[in-house]
């Protein structure tokens, strides 16, 4: 038995050697390889060669991603949200009596007069409540039903 350790011990240590001496070649080989990547080569003629820096881009190439992505912001979501809210004022500017309109808090009524900044709405028969005229979220169009 002490025999057979022996040589499975013998065997893995020389395997061993193998692989490290294996690793060692692949990370000097690897370290010749970025050394010469490195170094720039010079040709037989003794002249060397130019090596310039790399070109910076211009200060219109720089920004111009920044002035795109707010092209893009302002047409995907200013602009509606300017259109949205400009059709909102224009409705709030026409309510007169007898629209019919729901509230941001989703309160259903029929306006009953309308002041400069209150709305009164008749949310039930004789049943009256008074809001900001900035609170009416929509006009109904049609006939409510109870």
């Amino acid at each position: 038995m002490h025999n057979v350790i022996n040589k499975l011990a013998g065997g893995f240590s020389s395997f061993s050697r193998v692989l490290m001496g294996f690793s060692v070649a692949l990370v000097l080989s690897t370290s010749v390889a970025f050394a010469e990547e490195a170094a720039p080569s010079v040709p037989a003629s003794g002249a060397v060669a130019a090596v310039g820096a790399p070109a910076r881009p211009s200060t219109f190439e720089t920004i111009m991603p920044f002035i795109l992505m707010f092209g893009v912001m302002y047409f995907l979501i200013l602009r509606p949200q300017q259109k949205k809210a400009k059709e909102q004022q224009e409705m709030l500017s026409k309510l007169s009596g007898g629209d019919e309109v729901i509230t941001t808090s989703g309160i259903l009524g029929r306006v009953h007069s309308v002041a400069e900044k209150v709305v009164t709405l008749e949310v039930a028969d004789n049943v009256r409540m008074k809001f900001l005229r900035s609170q009416i979220a929509q006009k109904v169009s049609g006939e409510m039903k109870s």
